[in-house]
């Protein structure tokens, strides 16, 4: 399980290095795609598959079951670190998540969430702003 924040600063080459806590809980892989609320999502290979497997199911001519699927893989890429630990983040993905420097990782139970920080400052402050509302909204999801 994936829990926590983690702050790190892309390098000029636009590398950057998973937490170690990350790290541990890894096995097999993982693939970086677009996410939503302006992040990237970085999920292990094998819950990635079980997505796809999942999408194979919805129908090929529903536009609008396609675009998000368009979207999802045709941004995604298995992540291969370097010799020293590092992965490369792509150009396309840096621009849709506003990265210029300093990034948060963020564990978010099944995956890893890659926030700009200041996007994830803005994010936080309207969400600690109205924390007890938004909490309270997990009732609607049964929990």
């Amino acid at each position: 399980m994936f829990l926590g924040e983690y702050k790190h600063n892309c390098d000029d080459k636009n590398r950057l290095r998973l937490p170690p806590k990350f790290k541990k809980e890894i096995s097999g892989g993982l693939v970086l795609t677009k996410g939503n609320d302006g992040c990237l999502f970085i999920v292990p290979k094998n819950q990635f598959d079980t997505i796809l497997n999942k999408i194979n199911n919805l129908p090929m001519f529903d536009s609008k079951a396609q675009m998000p699927i368009r979207m999802l893989f045709s941004s995604a890429q298995e992540i291969e670190e370097d010799n020293q630990g590092r992965f490369l983040l792509p150009a396309n993905l840096k621009e849709f998540a506003k990265i210029n420097k300093e990034v948060v990782f963020i564990g978010v139970g099944n995956r890893i969430e890659l926030w700009s920080q200041e996007v994830w400052n803005k994010y936080c402050e309207n969400a600690n702003s109205n924390f007890d509302q938004i909490l309270s909204n997990l009732g609607e999801y049964g929990i």
